[in-house]
């Protein structure tokens, strides 16, 4: 897994450096599905309609106990009787009601939470900008035309059942073996997928929605990680 994403700062020396920075606000929702709204200027806009449930924070931890800054979090409710031993007896400790589920948010600074603290969606705003980050849709086993956009084989002149073969994948004797990270037919999609600088069109707290321009990774239903961007758009709106 790859760690922040590097940025240039300058030191007291206003010398370049690069530092790595993580967010400094985050929540979790769920893939609703996509709609559009218009603008001032009476544009059509495409948002994602991301459910934004109220989190509470379970455990705090920091770099002097953990080495790193992050909240572990839960949204949701689950009955006592569904837990285990163990995720009984950290919720009991915290104080906190049992969720769904339990995640953690890296974040910059956490000096401002506490144990029991509910973050909701307003803690975004209209006109920010967030990295989102879900798990994409599933497509199965699929070719290289598909996985990775191959232009395929002739239709004709010679060219018999292998329209949308990939082809040669190494040479004979030398090296006498395929090179990693061929591009070959394999399993695609179901991965890690982050979205950079989508804006926040609206957070309506009564109704727990967040709407964000552009499309997010991921089916409907998917839970997704809002977090605010790292990376800041420099060209016009994202």
């Amino acid at each position: 897994m790859k760690g922040p994403s590097p940025h240039v700062r300058l030191d007291a020396n206003h010398n370049r450096k690069i530092v790595a920075v993580m967010a400094n606000k985050a929540v979790v929702g769920e893939k609703v599905g996509m709609t559009q709204v218009w603008d001032d200027a009476n544009r059509v806009v495409p948002v994602t309609v991301l459910h934004v449930a109220p989190m509470r924070v379970v455990q705090i931890k920091t770099i002097e106990r953990d080495g790193y800054n992050a909240l572990q979090v839960t949204f949701g409710e689950k009955k006592a009787s569904k837990l285990n031993s163990p995720d009984r007896g950290h919720f009991e400790k915290a104080g906190v009601a049992a969720g769904k589920r339990v995640l953690e948010l890296r974040l910059d600074n956490v000096d401002e939470f506490e144990v029991g603290q509910e973050i909701k969606v307003d803690t975004l705003a209209a006109g920010e900008f967030v990295d989102v980050t879900a798990v994409s849709k599933g497509k199965g086993f699929a070719g290289t035309m598909k996985r990775h956009n191959f232009s395929g084989q002739r239709a004709s002149h010679g060219a018999h059942r292998v329209h949308r073969a990939p082809g040669s994948v190494g040479a004979c004797a030398t090296p006498a073996r395929v090179f990693k990270g061929k591009k070959m037919a394999g399993r695609m999609g179901a991965e890690k997928v982050t979205t950079l600088n989508l804006r926040v069109v609206s957070a309506d707290p009564e109704k727990n929605l967040l709407l964000v321009r552009g499309a997010v990774p991921g089916p409907k239903g998917g839970m997704v990680v809002i977090r605010d961007a790292v990376k800041i758009h420099s060209k016009g709106d994202a």
